[in-house]
């Protein structure tokens, strides 16, 4: 089996951001070796995550220039983002792409990769089950997301986050509050905890205040009537009525606090805003909201993606690209991902990947397969059902 790892770092996005992780390390590449498999990577292709082309060739990996030469010869294509349609059209059917894909807001790139009879498999649909979380990309990139903007806005408040008491007074804690407890948020509420802050959290899950409390944090209780989440563990989307019920109930706990984080994202769908430039009217000028949403739609009313502003003196961090902050963590815990992945149904007697669609992991991750689009969720969603 022969696979490639792309220098994604080449090809800048819309917002100008250069990819800084890596589908593979040294270490991760050197036990696909010793499984059998072929691996070619793109040069460069780890310099930002702190890995050189000579430490992947010491355990066995060919370091190549050109990609567009090897494409057509590669069983599986493994990246951190999508490839490029260049990249696809050079690959030969069957092939196999792995990578976060944004299958239900890249149609056109789905389709083709169906269209041009290769597999593809979309991390972001690896379903959130026991056996998966070995494989779970998104929860990876999610628990790092959540340091991160606990540290970019404690980096722009013009306090300290814990208590200080000196002969010239004392400093009371800030007081943070994150919205939404998943794993992002979760990992939000540890770290400002960590720094000394008072954490305050919410999440429509009510089943989720334990674990906010195990943290240290406290929980805010809102009665907007029945919620939940989905099978796969991701928050329900609210009406109208209990958005608003939301919003109000939310705003003392937003004026009264020094940093904001909010963490809500849908699964397939745009986020909600959660926070009116009327309610960051409310908060303390230097006060600081981060947006984790602001890069694919935002929870805050005037964030820019990609972007740090500043509305009604409150600083706005939509900056968005969260773990690639943290690049060699970042590609450490991916490039892990990946391997248990692909160490999962690697066939050690033919050093293939099994494709057996009745997996429940695979059923759920494989969205394109021998022509057509296999994924029920993705097929209802396209149709506009």
């Amino acid at each position: 089996m022969k696979i490639i790892i792309l220098n994604e770092s080449k090809a800048p996005d819309p917002l100008n951001n250069v990819e800084k992780r890596c589908a593979a390390t040294p270490s991760s590449a050197q036990r696909l070796v010793k499984k059998g498999a072929t691996l070619l990577l793109e040069a460069g292709a780890g310099l930002h995550s702190g890995y050189s082309d000579k430490e992947y060739e010491e355990v066995g990996v060919t370091i190549i220039d050109d990609v567009n030469v090897a494409l057509s010869t590669v069983d599986m294509l493994v990246a951190v983002n999508k490839p490029s349609d260049t990249q696809l059209a050079l690959m030969k059917k069957g092939a196999i792409v792995v990578g976060h894909l944004d299958p239900f807001f890249q149609q056109p790139l789905i389709e083709s990769i169906a269209e041009k009879g290769l597999t593809a498999i979309s991390v972001e649909m690896i379903p959130r089950s026991s056996r998966a979380q070995k494989m779970d990309a998104l929860s990876s990139q999610a628990s790092l997301a959540g340091y991160v903007m606990v540290m970019q806005a404690a980096n722009k408040l013009p306090s300290i986050l814990p208590m200080m008491m000196t002969p010239s007074g004392t400093i009371k804690p800030a007081k943070v509050f994150i919205i939404g407890a998943g794993v992002a948020g979760l990992q939000a509420i540890a770290t400002a905890k960590r720094l000394g802050a008072n954490v305050l959290a919410y999440d429509t899950r009510a089943v989720v205040a334990e674990q906010v409390e195990s943290l240290g944090g406290k929980f805010l209780n809102i009665d907007i009537g029945e919620t939940g989440q989905t099978k796969d563990g991701y928050a329900k989307e609210l009406t109208d009525e209990q958005k608003a019920k939301q919003q109000e109930a939310q705003r003392d706990a937003i004026a009264d606090s020094d940093i904001v984080i909010t963490t809500a994202q849908l699964f397939g769908r745009k986020p909600p805003v959660l926070i009116a430039k009327e309610t960051l009217a409310l908060m303390k000028p230097g006060s600081v909201v981060v947006d984790m949403a602001a890069t694919s739609g935002g929870n805050v009313e005037g964030s820019v993606a990609g972007d740090t502003v500043e509305i009604n003196g409150v600083t706005v961090i939509g900056n968005g690209y969260w773990s690639q902050y943290v690049a060699k963590a970042a590609t450490d815990m991916y490039a892990n991902n990946i391997y248990n992945l692909i160490d999962e149904f690697f066939d050690d007697e033919t050093k293939t990947f099994g494709l057996n669609l009745e997996d429940d992991i695979l059923a759920g991750c494989v969205i394109a397969h021998d022509g057509n689009i296999t994924n029920d969720m993705l097929n209802n969603a396209y149709k506009g059902a």
